[in-house]
């Protein structure tokens, strides 16, 4: 009796998801506990907008003195200056003028693009990169592609609601296989040289006063 054309494709659906559960487990192994860097000093710290924590990291990291700019980018348009103020409420006052806000990138890709643009128009040659701890692996896929010359230190922060024991909590566990999905996508595109020109030459507008 002949076997049913469909069986093949049953078998590798099975094979597929057989592989995305094992990389699964392997991304959320890799997700960081601890900032293996808390000393290096770099150029600036970039702060990606998005999450919990992220920008008072960011401005306690330059109160430390661990650069002596800070860059938050995916503000957004929407967001006035004047929402980031009370964040910055402990910040020494000369420590203002350091902080300059991107207000164009969107995602992930535009980040690392607006950062890319602003690093290269400030002769930024090191940065101190500070996104949640689940998403600092395509975090860094990203902003390698987009800026190979820079030197990047991770910085994660870790948000209470992202549980370690992930399988347990479904919410972080969709949250995690999302953001592993999202991960393989962006390393296939870039494997391919899909978008390899992507990161361009041109000028953004940024806000350098809060």
């Amino acid at each position: 009796m002949a076997k049913p054309f469909w069986s093949p494709i049953v078998g590798l659906l099975f094979v597929a998801a057989l592989g995305w559960v094992c990389g699964l487990l392997w991304f959320a192994s890799t997700i960081p506990t601890t900032v293996d860097d808390t000393t290096t000093h770099t150029d600036a710290i970039v702060v990606l907008t998005g999450g919990s924590e992220r920008i008072e990291t960011g401005l306690a990291l330059l109160e430390d003195g661990l650069a002596t700019h800070l860059f938050v980018s995916g503000v957004g348009e929407q967001v006035k200056t004047g929402d980031l103020l009370p964040r910055t409420r402990n910040l020494r006052p000369e420590l203002l003028d350091n902080i300059t806000v991107g207000t164009a990138a969107g995602n992930t890709p535009g980040n690392a693009i607006e950062t890319a643009v602003w690093a290269r128009a400030t002769d930024v040659h090191s940065i101190r990169l500070v996104t949640a701890a689940y998403h600092m692996r395509r975090s860094l896929l990203e902003f390698h592609t987009a800026m190979p010359d820079v030197m990047i230190v991770p910085n994660a922060v870790f948000p209470p609601n992202v549980k370690t024991d992930w399988w347990r909590w479904p919410g972080t566990a969709s949250l995690i296989a999302r953001e592993y999905t999202k991960f393989i996508v962006t390393w296939a595109v870039q494997r391919l040289g899909i978008g390899s020109e992507s990161t361009p030459h041109t000028t953004l507008a940024f806000r350098t006063t809060l």
